[in-house]
């Protein structure tokens, strides 16, 4: 079949799926402080909450930004401080209800930026309920880093916040928990701080429904210098280095078989234009999800993988079919194909490269995509290695290569190759000319330098 005739069916497949369930790509933020993300007095014992003393706008002024710049859903993620649950749960979880009725448009989760045990921040996201403000007061009041005053040592702990994960997995709606900005406080490229692989891979044995993975775009990219607060070890292309290095830590995970996905977000504590380092949700960054426009369907598409990241609007859409030689077939990211043995295995996407400016005024165009393959194979010895030696770009397409066709908007690429044991296929593009994400150096324009990721498709070669 030619794929100008599978592009039209798959559009045709999705716009039934669409008209039959209403899934879609959704543009989120996950990670999003508002005023309740406090200072602190320090002259008061216990010291008392400053209200917007770090971030500084209402929930209600996030809510209403983040659906003038594109977004369907969000969450607030407050972070804490000597009992800071009470202000969440008494102050911020009423403004969250106020902003749910004056922004119906935009999906908001109740959550929180979790000063993690033993780790730098994470975003909860809590499942949506009538038992959301009482499930997190739990896990803030009982595991948050910063919430006891006198400081408790024993909240400084990775085993703390396994012990948090355990009570999250037992909810009977499961979070989900996303590590923040992982190598912000790393040393060297692949000498990590705070959030170390190994750390990330005991949460995710803990409760793998719920330590889900990672943001692979951190916020704070308004910041030129440096991008993202990143002040040892720079971002790569807007990226975080876990991320962004090929075969490096995310592609170690992949490579175990772990289903741990990577997401983007604002950190949107000040916008620049009033002397912060951010932009406003969905200005920049966006993550998207496939799902039904509801709390429950967000959450589970999440969970599940089927998401993509973009800087900058550099992409609006990604469908891809990954396909075998007898028939079998998967069409969403995340996914996981099965083939009866070795095999070709036939990959198409079809990227939509949107015809509109960008946020800034741009127009931003496509210029190449990889498709990157990485072996999977059993655990790994080490919980600390950070490398998939196996993982390579199988495949560069721009408009000089076969391959690659456009049609207006819309980039479509196909490729074969052999697959003779696991593997997982990933796609990476971007507007620049750069082979492999490069160090940002201080005082970069992020609008020149944008990149989208999408999250695997795993292929195996028998039905377990």
């Amino acid at each position: 079949m030619r794929f100008a005739s599978l592009s039209l069916l798959l559009a045709c497949t999705t716009a039934v799926q669409a008209a039959d369930d209403g899934r879609r790509w959704l543009a989120g933020d996950h990670h999003i402080h508002s005023r309740w993300s406090v200072g602190w007095d320090q002259e008061q014992d216990p010291p008392a909450p400053i209200v917007g003393g770090d971030a500084i706008y209402p929930t209600t002024t996030n809510a209403a930004m983040a659906r003038r710049f594109g977004l369907e859903w969000m969450v607030t993620t407050d972070h804490g401080g000597p009992n800071h649950s009470r202000v969440n749960r008494d102050r911020a979880y009423p403004e969250l209800l106020a902003s749910r009725a004056a922004t119906p448009e935009v999906v908001q989760f109740y959550g929180m930026e979790l000063d993690t045990p033993g780790a730098d921040h994470s975003t909860l996201i809590i499942a949506h309920s009538d038992r959301e403000r009482d499930e997190l007061f739990l896990l803030e009041s009982n595991f948050a880093r910063r919430e006891p005053w006198p400081a408790d040592p024993s909240r400084e702990t990775e085993a703390r916040m396994l012990e948090a994960l355990a009570t999250m997995d037992g909810f009977p709606e499961k979070p989900i928990v996303i590590a923040n900005h992982p190598s912000r406080s790393a040393v060297a490229m692949g000498e990590f701080g705070r959030t170390d692989p190994a750390e990330l891979r005991a949460w995710n044995d803990t409760a793998p429904e719920v330590a889900v993975g990672m943001a692979g775009a951190p916020g704070h990219q308004a910041r030129r210098s440096p991008r993202g607060g990143y002040r040892r070890v720079p971002t790569l292309g807007g990226f975080d280095q876990m991320t962004a290095v090929l075969g490096g830590v995310w592609d170690s995970m992949l490579g175990e078989g772990r289903r741990w996905w990577i997401t983007a977000n604002s950190d949107s504590h000040v916008h620049y234009t009033e002397g912060g380092s951010d932009f406003w949700p969905g200005e920049y960054s966006k993550t998207y999800v496939h799902a039904r426009k509801h709390h429950d369907s967000i959450l589970d598409s999440l969970r599940r993988g089927h998401v993509f990241v973009t800087t900058g609007d550099l992409v609006s859409g990604l469908e891809i079919e990954v396909r075998g030689e007898h028939g079998a077939a998967v069409e969403m990211l995340g996914e996981t194909l099965f083939v009866d043995g070795p095999q070709t295995v036939t990959v198409r996407a079809r990227i939509e490269d949107p015809a509109e400016p960008n946020f800034h005024g741009d127009l931003p165009e496509l210029a190449r995509v990889d498709l990157i393959v990485g072996p999977v194979g059993p655990q790994a010895g080490s919980e600390d290695v950070n490398a998939n030696a196996g993982t390579h770009v199988e495949a560069r397409f721009d408009a000089t290569t076969p391959g690659w066709t456009r049609r207006g908007e819309i980039v479509e690429i196909e490729h074969a190759f052999t697959v003779d044991g696991p593997v997982y296929l990933r796609l990476r593009g971007t507007n620049t000319a750069q082979l492999e994400p490069e160090p940002d150096p201080l005082m970069e324009d992020p609008w020149s330098d944008l990149w989208f990721y999408s999250n695997p498709v795993f292929v195996e070669l028998a039905r377990p």
